[in-house]
């Protein structure tokens, strides 16, 4: 592995590349990354760099936004196949019928969605800065919201907003069982519980803390307690483990007992994918110039907005 981690590193310095990832990574991934984060932060980090390649370790839809935000630079992901359910729950055509039939609505699209669903959107949101982004909104307003029901859900409670619901949902964070969570919690009964907005409602109820990944991150380094539920990817552990000593980590069981609640896309990235992608400059992310310049108008408001 040790050879591999430096011929990435010398190929990132021949491209004059950037590695962003996501918290949900592998461990080794995490490690050789540039810049590390949740959603909004990688967004944020790539309109910000002044690399030639952005070496994206995520899902598509994240590199898509990389690529929105940076039409001049070359983005790669290690593997074109790393998808994302909630993303896909979204097609085109249902979603541009949903605003059809919804003429007056300001329509927020949560930043994990494709580029198209993005280009039809007025305002894009991610689970961390949601609340502001809703707020923005003139009260007057109906808002439809998408594609994340939970999220959605958890957003009309907090903001007191009535927002029609798009039908999605993460497939991660919607297989937690409450009766397993339950179970864990007899067996654990000091450990605080902290679960990311895209579980459901029945999972939420019994948080003590709810809040985006980068939230969970900050919440569990500075925390007093010693012991933790985690209600959401298990990758987010690698970090705080990192920045932290003397804590211990539960991860949420799923509907079959197992704590193994990994996201099959963001998993399929690994070492030998990122080393081809810097050699061959692909897959690369292309983008077509009319959607691209569309879905930039509402990233752009998103991230003005969290400044």
């Amino acid at each position: 592995m040790i050879d591999k981690i430096d011929r990435l590193l010398e190929l990132k310095q021949q491209r004059n590349a950037v590695i962003l990832a996501h918290y949900y990574q592998d461990s080794e991934i995490q490690d050789v990354a540039d810049f590390l984060g949740d959603s909004l932060a990688l967004a944020q980090a790539a309109k910000k760099t002044d690399a030639d390649v952005i070496l994206f370790c995520g899902v598509h839809f994240m590199a898509e936004t990389a690529k929105i935000l940076n039409p001049s630079k070359i983005v790669v992901i290690p593997d074109i196949n790393a998808g994302c359910s909630l993303a896909d729950s979204a097609p085109e055509e249902p979603f541009r019928k949903w605003i059809e039939e919804n003429p007056v609505s300001v329509v927020i699209s949560y930043i994990n969605c494709s580029a198209v669903v993005k280009s039809l959107s007025d305002l894009i949101c991610t689970s961390s800065n949601a609340e502001k982004i809703i707020q923005s909104v003139p009260s007057d307003k109906e808002i439809l919201f998408a594609p994340d029901r939970y999220l959605g859900g958890y957003l009309v409670k907090k903001t007191g907003r009535k927002m029609k619901l798009w039908n999605g949902s993460c497939q991660v964070h919607e297989i937690f069982s409450e009766l397993e969570l339950i179970n864990l919690m007899n067996k654990h009964p000091e450990a605080y519980i902290l679960a990311h907005p895209e579980c459901p409602e029945n999972i939420l109820d019994y948080a003590d803390y709810i809040g985006s990944t980068n939230g969970i991150i900050n919440f569990a380094v500075n925390s007093d307690k010693k012991e933790f539920i985690i209600a959401t990817e298990p990758g987010v552990i690698h970090q705080i483990q990192k920045l932290t000593e003397g804590k211990t980590f539960y991860t949420a069981p799923n509907m079959e007992g197992c704590s193994c609640n990994e996201c099959p896309h963001m998993r399929l990235n690994t070492i030998d994918k990122m080393i081809y992608a810097l050699e061959n400059l692909s897959p690369e992310i292309i983008l077509p110039e009319e959607i691209r310049m569309k879905a930039l108008v509402p990233l752009e408001r998103m991230l003005e907005l969290s400044t």
